[in-house]
């Protein structure tokens, strides 16, 4: 089975673990002089930020990418003023050693850019670029997994909705250029600092194994910032099909609850 088995993320311990230590980043604030008073303190033009977390699996498009095992997940993050935007992200991983016997590959890391503009107060947009990278070795005639998404987003406060479109195979499966993945994803504070979330998805592949590999996944959560440490608890679901997502017996893409404790700096 080449499909690959389980990865949402705008919306991921078995033998490597990304997590990427925190910078800072701060620039000189302009010193002037006028009537003896110093000149407030620009905003520097460049941010940087990092994030580390702890899951208890990694799922993806509702489907388990450590076969139910935690996962060790970081990024770093860097945007500009002007709303260009880049950055890493990593995430241990098993899916694909777990489904191709002589395959190891226990690492994703993603590359990403783009660009964030605010039509107003209330609607933003946001374009670029995601590069899936999956290294390793694998046996001859193996599809590799590594996948490039071009994407495009809209938020509205609480309310996101993003397009995603894959310009070469995906994750594994072969002929499948075009394929593509639809996020509706509402974010919401309920009370007391605590966040629902509910997403619906649909991953749409291309390709002769189009039918067995397409489904619809859903995620509902709750989430809650203590100083700085984000607790979370999530449900995930899928409808995708046996005859495209069994391993080792059981259905990638079933019902799975996932625990996880993040930071952000």
């Amino acid at each position: 089975m080449t499909s690959r088995f389980a990865p949402f993320r705008f919306g991921s311990l078995a033998v490597a673990a990304a997590a990427l230590l925190p910078v800072l980043h701060v620039l000189p604030a302009a010193a002037a002089e006028s009537v003896g008073t110093a000149a407030p303190a620009s905003s520097p033009a460049f941010t940087t930020t990092a994030n580390i977390g702890l899951y208890s699996q990694y799922v993806f498009r509702g489907l388990t990418q450590t076969n139910e095992k935690p996962a060790v997940q970081g990024g770093l993050d860097l945007s500009h003023e002007s709303g260009l935007y880049a950055g890493i992200w990593a995430s241990n991983i098993s899916w694909i050693s777990d489904t191709t016997p002589g395959a190891s590959a226990s690492l994703e890391a993603d590359l990403y850019g783009g660009f964030k503009y605010d039509f107003n107060d209330t609607l933003s947009g946001d374009v670029g670029f995601l590069h899936y990278a999956y290294p390793g070795s694998f046996p001859n005639g193996f599809t590799k997994a590594d996948t490039n998404e071009l994407y495009l987003g809209l938020d509205a406060k609480w309310i996101t909705l993003r397009y995603s479109y894959a310009v070469g195979n995906t994750f594994g499966s072969a002929d499948t250029r075009g394929s593509s993945y639809v996020d509706l994803a509402l974010t919401h504070e309920l009370v007391a600092g605590i966040n629902g979330v509910a997403h619906l998805g649909h991953q749409r592949y291309t390709g002769p194994n189009s039918s067995n590999l397409s489904y619809t996944d859903w995620k509902l959560g709750l989430n809650r910032d203590f100083s700085g440490y984000v607790l979370a608890a999530y449900y995930t679901g899928t409808n995708a099909k046996d005859a495209g997502y069994t391993v080792k017996g059981k259905n990638l893409g079933r019902d799975q609850l996932v625990l996880s404790v993040s930071r952000t700096f």
